[in-house]
């Protein structure tokens, strides 16, 4: 069990390396070891490119035949964008494989590992298993739930104002802090935004690295007082990732990649609709940056999967200023949504709290 770990440990170091790049298919590493040393490697690039196992055995030094194959996540057996996985294996034969997870995928949970079984091939599941499941965890709840996994992201004082009192917000945390927000937009499908952050904020919402293979995410903006307007940098930008405008039924907005016309909600749109539409979209991760207003919608709405606020070592005051969560709150301290598995780390000179909303 102890190499067992090893190889699954490397295979999860592979599959980290399609981060942002798989949706909506989730990241896998594959190994392929014999006789004590690894003769081939792989992980999944890119969704409609070869799975992580093709590019294990394809790279494989020698036979794969009796060799031990370690993959992150169950070996498909169904036909999607690419042939099965379990197809090609078999014909490999190699002698036993080891997954860290079974796909939660309903295509597939657990039919890989009885094809692969059928086969003659042993199979052992469940090494790393945490550690397999945090790593796609964007990809479980999308594929479980037909909604994306969604993150809200906030940038605060410590008396929790995203700006002062005139609306000035640049900036609240520091060059560290906004540039692993950076990295953030690089991995995740879709930036979310109030209409009142961008009309006073003017944004780009786009992914600005200095090196590495960089994308921006889709841009969407929920206006649902028709508060927008077209005369904002984010209609006018040089990107490959178009701008959506979600707007109650009813309604309409010129100047969009696309209009999502969702139905109403307590705040203007219903955030649970919307992320539906997202999902139907095959956006698997969304990532919520504000503000205030829009923060409240979608912890109101239960659409809020895991919390990432900075926190920069500011006290800015004033009863008008704006806080991350608006809305008009909760009435008892009981009902105060909990976060668990939080961390705590100093980025810079600011600190980022991390955890998941307890359900």
């Amino acid at each position: 069990m102890c190499d067992d770990s090893y190889y699954m440990r490397r295979a999860l170091e592979l599959a980290e390396k399609g981060r942002g790049r798989t949706s909506p298919n989730p990241m896998v590493g594959c190994v392929i070891v014999k006789d004590g040393k690894v003769i081939g490697e792989g992980f999944h690039e890119k969704a409609g490119l070869p799975h992580a196992e093709v590019n294990a055995i394809s790279a494989a030094k020698e036979s794969v035949t009796g060799a031990t194959l370690y993959v992150n996540l169950e070996p498909c057996c169904h036909t999607g964008r690419t042939p099965p996985c379990t197809d090609l294996i078999k014909r490999h034969k190699p002698a036993r494989v080891v997954v860290g997870m079974p796909d939660p995928n309903p295509r597939v949970a657990g039919q890989g590992i009885f094809q692969l079984r059928e086969a003659g091939i042993e199979v052992t599941v469940g090494v790393l298993e945490k550690e397999a499941a945090r790593l796609n965890e964007v990809f479980i709840k999308y594929i479980t739930t037909q909604m994306p996994f969604v993150i809200a992201k906030c940038a605060m004082t410590l008396d929790g104002k995203i700006a002062t009192y005139t609306g000035d917000s640049r900036w609240v945390t520091c060059e560290a802090s906004r540039r692993m927000v950076h990295e953030l937009r690089n991995q995740i499908d879709a930036i979310l935004v109030g209409s009142r952050t961008v009309m006073l904020d003017d944004p780009s919402l786009t992914t600005r690295l200095e090196t590495g293979k960089i994308k921006d995410p889709i841009r969407v903006i929920v206006d649902a007082d028709a508060y927008l307007d077209t005369n904002r940098r984010v209609f006018y930008l040089e990107s490959s990732a178009p701008t959506w405008v979600a707007v109650p039924e009813g309604t309409d907005f010129n100047g969009a990649d696309d209009v999502l016309r969702i139905p109403p909600g307590p705040e203007g749109v219903d955030m649970r609709h919307l992320m539906q539409e997202l999902a139907r979209r095959e956006i698997t991760s969304v990532l919520i940056e504000g503000g205030g207003t829009t923060l409240a919608s979608a912890f109101e709405a239960d659409i809020v999967d895991k919390i990432m606020f900075f926190v920069a070592p500011k006290i800015v005051g004033g009863k008008e200023a704006i806080t991350a969560v608006e809305g008009q709150g909760i009435a008892r301290m009981a009902d105060a949504i909990s976060i668990e598995n939080l961390s705590v780390r100093p980025v810079g000179d600011d600190f980022l709290f991390e955890g998941y909303v307890k359900r």
